[in-house]
């Protein structure tokens, strides 16, 4: 006797490993900490893009990052790793995709550029803008 068994939606695009790493940590015992970064001159440019996005929209994104807080790692197709020490969030909000990067550094997710993408790869000026800000955060951290 055979047992099926079928995947939520979350998981049809998903392969086995991702599936198996999800389940893994899904349950973390303490949730990752959220922090905006903040710039030398006290701005936070991820609040500011997400208090400008729609109460809609907020809800979707902030429902992301928190179940990247609760269940971090993770991968495709919420979470994707850019670059060394720097993710992606992906939330489909109205007017696309919108996408968060963000770093972890001592259990906390500092989420450190927002931006709204139209075409299919990063557009690069966005990859640069994210890069700096985790050079700074790192700076600024010391």
């Amino acid at each position: 006797m055979f047992v099926t068994f079928k995947f939520p939606p979350i998981f049809q695009s998903l392969d086995i490993l991702h599936i198996i790493m999800y389940i893994i940590n899904m349950d973390r015992k303490e949730p990752l900490k959220a922090a905006f970064f903040e710039t030398e001159s006290g701005n936070q440019p991820v609040r500011d893009f997400i208090l400008e996005c729609t109460r809609e929209d907020r809800k979707e994104i902030g429902s992301d990052i928190f179940t990247v807080q609760k269940s971090f790692p993770l991968g495709l197709p919420l979470v994707e790793k850019t670059d060394t020490d720097l993710w992606e969030i992906r939330s489909h909000i109205s007017d696309g995709i919108c996408r968060i990067f963000f770093t972890v550094s001592q259990e906390t997710m500092v989420l450190l550029h927002g931006f709204v993408k139209k075409s299919q790869k990063i557009p690069s000026k966005e990859m640069e803008t994210a890069k700096k800000r985790l050079a700074e955060f790192r700076r600024l951290k010391k």
